[in-house]
Parts: C-alpha cells; sequence; structure tokens
C-alpha cells in the first residue's frame, strides 16, 4: 500500500490520527441547508446544533442588515495529567462560522437564540402570510 493516496485523499478519519484532515462542523445536521427548508408552513423555525463543551459565552449570533444570520465561536481544550515521573499536556483549538440567508417572511426583530446542555437552538418566526381565497367553481355541461 503506498503512502501517496493517503497523504493527498482517500484518507480514512481516526481520533488517533494528528494529521486528520476532519474538521469539526456543529452545523452537520442543521436544517438550512438550502432556502426552501425555511419556506415552511408554520409561523416559527427552529434549528439546533450541537456545540458540546462550549458555554454560550463562547458562542456568537449575529444578524446582518441583509438578512443575514452568523453563528460562530472558538473552542479551546487543554488537557493535562501529571503523575510522579512525567506530564503531559493536550492542546486542542479550533474556530467555526456558518452564514445563513434568511427568508424575507423572517422577523428579523425577533430572533432568539438559548443554549442548554451544550445545544443551541435558534428560534426565528415568520410574518403569517395569508393564503388565497380559493373559490370552487361548478362545472356545467
Amino acid at each position: 500500500m503506498s503512502l501517496i493516496p493517503s497523504f493527498f485523499g482517500n484518507r480514512r478519519s481516526s481520533a488517533f490520527d494528528p494529521f486528520s484532515l476532519d474538521v469539526w462542523d456543529p452545523f452537520k445536521d442543521f436544517p438550512f441547508s438550502s432556502p426552501s427548508s425555511l419556506s415552511t408552513g408554520s409561523s416559527e423555525t427552529s434549528a439546533f446544533a450541537d456545540v458540546p463543551g462550549l458555554k454560550k459565552e463562547e458562542v456568537k449570533v449575529e444578524v446582518e442588515d441583509n438578512r443575514v444570520l452568523q453563528i460562530s465561536g472558538e473552542r479551546n481544550v487543554e488537557k493535562e495529567d501529571k503523575k510522579d515521573t512525567w506530564h503531559r499536556v493536550e492542546r486542542s483549538s479550533g474556530k467555526f462560522m456558518r452564514r445563513f440567508r434568511l427568508p424575507e417572511n423572517a422577523k428579523m426583530d425577533q430572533i432568539k437564540a438559548s443554549m442548554e446542555n451544550g445545544v443551541l437552538t435558534v428560534t426565528i418566526p415568520k410574518l403569517e402570510v395569508k393564503k388565497p381565497d380559493v373559490k370552487s367553481i361548478e362545472i356545467s355541461g
């Protein structure tokens, strides 16, 4: 087996591989992957992101003027083990950011975010869209 394919692709992820190309994505199951996913019939849309180990102070939820919701944060972890004959310190860090264009019917001033047990919940209320009145017409013949 050659080392070249594992260097330039076709890598399998491993928690023990320090050169693994896996990137932590807290939004991998976020329902905002397409604009059509926001146009459901309910009056409110909620989405969840797993951000385990982060405090709410380490995560930012912002809305820009042009209807873009931005969620970002940074994770810094340091693990230290000490014994009589050795001392080991492991450090890892990473940043994440995800941006979503909000639909025209989103109530920009009523967006809420909460975080509980490492799960960030963002709730976006939507304006009620009046459905057109439909009148059945009998067909004669």
